[in-house]
């Protein structure tokens, strides 16, 4: 039998990351388990280049940009279930956003990996990669993709039934 215990949903508030939360909602409480929701926040400073660049703002413009993941982070977990599922909202800084996940979820014991992909093929892939692609090749665990628009496994009829069990 799969024990899902701990469900890590890695997002980046794009589409196919909320259809990765969707899916990952579904299966946590399904599985009663605990939804670690996942968002990757790049180092500013290491953005910064050149002797002009303003070094004292970085600090501040981190922050600034950390405080607005959250905000984000909160505003699409905001959920008016009458039961609640156990949630940790994880922001993590880092310029490797697929070496960060993969790390979390070895730390942490994740059952399962679920996130967004984008689909991209050909030059696309070759010039930005795939923090998806990335992800399945490192992951200490299973590691569900879902595309934008997806086939619709998870509907509200699915999701009121399971809620109601």
């Amino acid at each position: 039998m799969i024990t899902l215990k701990h469900i890590l949903v890695a997002i980046d508030f794009s589409e196919p990351s909320d259809a990765a939360l969707t899916y990952a909602r579904a299966l946590a409480r399904a599985f009663n388990a605990t939804l670690h929701v996942v968002h990757v926040v790049g180092q500013v400073s290491s953005a910064v280049y050149g002797a002009e660049a303003y070094t004292v703002a970085v600090p501040g413009l981190q922050r600034d940009i950390e405080d607005g993941a959250r905000a984000q982070l909160a505003e699409c977990l905001a959920d008016n279930d009458q039961h609640p599922l156990p949630t940790r909202r994880v922001l993590l800084t880092s310029d490797a956003p697929a070496a960060a996940i993969v790390d979390y979820a070895g730390r942490e014991r994740i059952d399962l990996i679920v996130t967004g992909t984008h689909g991209r093929g050909g030059v696309a892939h070759l010039l930005m990669g795939s923090v998806a692609e990335q992800v399945v090749r490192t992951a200490p665990c299973p590691v569900l993709t879902v595309r934008h628009p997806e086939h619709e496994f998870v509907t509200a009829d699915a999701l009121v039934a399971v809620a109601r069990a």
